[in-house]
């Protein structure tokens, strides 16, 4: 199980996942969202800060188990037999 998680880890917080550019902008949009909502004093802020993040894990871990680690093909993700990214 130490082994699956570290390995999930890896995936997740890949260099080569994501562009440069789109990781930024990204962070920018999650701590702008954040800083608006914390200055607006409203009470969801937490659930933004925490539900945000929780729902991408989710997300991330629900494609690798339909995908059996990405070695099937599910929803718009489409095995080519080499792991790489093909969606229709």
């Amino acid at each position: 199980m130490k082994e699956v998680a570290r390995r999930e880890l890896e995936i997740m917080f890949a260099r080569q996942a994501q562009p440069t550019w789109f990781r930024i902008a990204k962070w920018v949009a999650y701590i702008g969202l954040a800083t608006c909502l914390h200055r607006r004093g409203s009470r969801g802020v937490w659930a933004w800060v925490i539900g945000l993040p929780l729902a991408g894990i989710w997300a991330h871990l629900l494609y690798r188990w339909k995908t059996r680690g990405w070695t099937q093909s599910w929803g718009r993700w489409q095995y080519d037999g080499g792991g790489r990214a093909q969606y229709r």
